[in-house]
């Protein structure tokens, strides 16, 4: 309840929800099924995302769970969570699979900074060098990034306009310093950043200030704050 009145206070009127109970849990239909009931709750304020993991032996099912019965839009991977990687031949076939029912598929490179994991229980950061060859060998894949910001955007990585040429979409939760967003849409054309907070983990208003301190024109923070995953629900 908090979280949401947080949400509404800051005006947003339409956000997707992932389920942090999704990605230490085998049981991922049972999570993605409460996460539905959970978002139902909110009066379409949020829009579920569930969880799937290609690992598992019965993973078509939960995608087909995911659309089907909870009606969601689109599913979250953990690749650094789920022991695989993206040039992984069970992330291709979900990839696949996700594009033929129209789906999102947004990837979540990391959950917490690396500096401030415990040794014995880390996750590195996503590898994300296979993924523009993998999308442009999948018509119909719609990807996002979300935590990646900080790590892939600069005018110095090649990397960076590589996502972007395949069509890959970026939150800004992560970006770091001051002008960042302003900062890497010069850098970087074509970039396709969408909103996005991180909350609960982060706070929300540290995602607002992103926009606030940028020169953005109002063309760029319509397409941040809504355009851009508009399109891609579109």
């Amino acid at each position: 309840d908090g979280l949401l009145a947080r949400l509404r206070r800051h005006g947003v009127t339409s956000g997707w929800a992932g389920s942090f109970e999704g990605v230490l849990h085998t049981d991922v239909a049972g999570a993605n099924a409460r996460l539905t009931e959970t978002c139902a709750r909110t009066g379409g304020l949020l829009l579920p995302f569930g969880t799937v993991n290609p690992t598992f032996p019965d993973w078509e099912e939960d995608l087909r769970r995911c659309q089907e019965e909870c009606r969601m839009r689109g599913i979250r991977v953990f690749p650094n969570y789920h022991g695989f990687d993206l040039a992984d031949a069970r992330f291709a076939r979900l990839l696949t699979a996700a594009a033929a029912r129209r789906l999102i598929v947004q990837i979540v490179v990391a959950i917490e900074d690396e500096r401030s994991q415990n040794p014995a229980l880390s996750a590195a950061p996503v590898a994300l060098a296979p993924l523009p060859d993998l999308i442009r060998r999948t018509p119909g894949a719609r990807v996002m990034l979300l935590n990646a910001a900080s790590r892939v955007i600069s005018a110095s990585n090649p990397l960076a306009r590589r996502l972007v040429e395949a069509g890959v979409g970026f939150d800004l939760a992560t970006l770091e310093t001051v002008a960042g967003v302003e900062t890497a849409l010069r850098n970087v054309p074509g970039l396709r950043f969408s909103f996005g907070s991180h909350a609960p983990y982060f706070y929300f208003e540290a995602a607002l200030l992103k926009l606030r301190e940028s020169e953005l024109s109002p063309e760029q923070d319509a397409a941040i704050r809504h355009g851009h995953a508009a399109g891609l629900l579109a």
